[in-house]
């Protein structure tokens, strides 16, 4: 994997180490996210547990950030507003994070949501006291380092599957589209537990389908189609003959 990005606020000054930074944050994927309060750019306080149920897509960003967090704000807005047209606007939901607690208050993450066009329903920004943010940035496996001027920190962000888990990182300020929409799709539709008509589809669009970046949209893919269900049908073949060798025993 190619070295992680950070933010480029003041050339010269101390960097972070790239092969650390991506440790760290690789180490934290298959983690469960604790109960952290926020608070969200109204003043709402926020609890990470309410969004418990369907996939979270977290970024991390700093308000008063000039480059990276900007570019990459626009780029994911971009991926959301891509990935809502292929999967359903409640599909999944959005969260920016401001983790520089000092200065990211309420009413400055609601100014970055502003200006930068942030109005996605599900999308929320919110903030947190100096312990908390530093207890979820541990959680996220997030790496940041203060330098003259702003930080130096990991482009990251962050899939979270239903059940609190971080599922995925995505680095980078222009990321490819599918290196974000193919791991939700895994949590949106490979998770289902209830046998419904509904989540039947979903398996079954689940297995058989592959992102078309050229075409920007999810394709059957019939080779897969194809092979399932043989695999379908052998195993239901070979579950018959298991039964009639049984029957066959027990007359015998």
């Amino acid at each position: 994997m190619a070295a992680v990005p950070a933010s480029a606020e003041t050339p010269g000054a101390t960097r972070l180490d790239a092969r650390a930074a991506l440790a760290r944050s690789q180490a934290a994927v298959g983690r469960s996210l604790g109960n952290y309060l926020l608070v969200d750019a109204t003043g709402t306080p926020l609890a990470l547990t309410g969004y418990r149920g369907k996939p979270l897509v977290v970024s991390l960003v700093y308000s008063s950030c000039s480059a990276i967090c900007p570019a990459t704000t626009q780029h994911l807005i971009n991926a959301v507003g891509e990935a809502r047209r292929l999967f359903g606007a409640d599909a999944f939901a959005v969260l920016t994070i401001g983790f520089d607690a000092r200065n990211d208050t309420p009413a400055h993450m609601a100014q970055f949501a502003a200006m930068q066009g942030v109005n996605f329903d599900g999308w929320r920004l919110a903030t947190a006291d100096a312990g908390t943010l530093a207890a979820l940035l541990r959680d996220l496996g997030f790496s940041y380092l203060a330098v003259a001027g702003g930080f130096d920190h990991v482009a990251q962000t962050t899939i979270i599957d239903r059940t609190g888990r971080i599922y995925r990182h995505v680095y980078g300020d222009d990321f490819p589209l599918q290196m974000l929409i193919e791991p939700l799709k895994d949590t949106i539709y490979g998770t289902t537990t209830e046998f419904t008509f509904r989540g039947l589809l979903d398996r079954v669009r689940f297995i058989c389908t592959t992102y078309d970046p050229g075409a920007a949209r999810y394709r059957i893919d019939y080779g897969l189609m194809f092979g399932s269900v043989i695999a379908a049908l052998s195993l239901v073949l070979m579950g018959a003959l298991i039964v009639r060798e049984w029957r066959r025993a027990a007359r015998a």
